[in-house]
């Protein structure tokens, strides 16, 4: 629900200012505006991620040798095991036989957490990332079921 652009003043002492300045400035955020809407969206997204029961994408980024013995067979149980919440992935050569697997997750945010945790503890997988966003901050949702439960 959009409703226009309202203009607001606030008010910083002069430290504050110029760190906002320079924040701007180090991610050409454009304007000063821009930023305090950024910092804002990413408050609210924390907020609401930091309930376990939050509608959530993750990302989960492993990297791994192609050349480890059953590291993708591994992979691939882990993935199915998670098959309800796993949208999608994708996989990367690197070079000197190193790749990366990246998966987009969806459910609540303490399932994909243990997704994530499954996943980046197959053995064989020598980093992995995981990161959370929440749907609602644009409007939207993942719409996944939860019939299921991984305890």
């Amino acid at each position: 629900m959009r409703r226009g652009v309202v203009r607001l003043g606030i008010s910083l002492d002069a430290d504050l200012r110029e760190a906002l300045d320079r924040w701007v400035e180090d991610r050409e955020a454009g304007s000063r505006s821009d930023a305090v809407r950024y910092l804002v969206r990413k408050e609210l997204a924390e907020k609401r991620l930091a309930d376990p029961e939050a509608d959530a994408v993750g990302t989960v980024t492993l990297l791994y040798r192609h050349d480890d013995t059953n590291v993708l067979k591994r992979l691939t149980a882990a993935e199915h095991r998670w098959g309800a919440h796993v949208r999608a992935s994708t996989h990367i050569h690197l070079s000197g036989g190193a790749c990366v697997e990246a998966l987009i997750l969806v459910g609540r945010r303490a399932e994909l957490e243990r997704a994530a945790d499954d996943l980046k503890g197959v053995k064989g997988v020598l980093q992995g990332r995981f990161d959370t966003i929440t749907p609602a901050l644009a409007g939207g949702a993942t719409e996944h079921k939860h019939p299921h439960r991984h305890d």
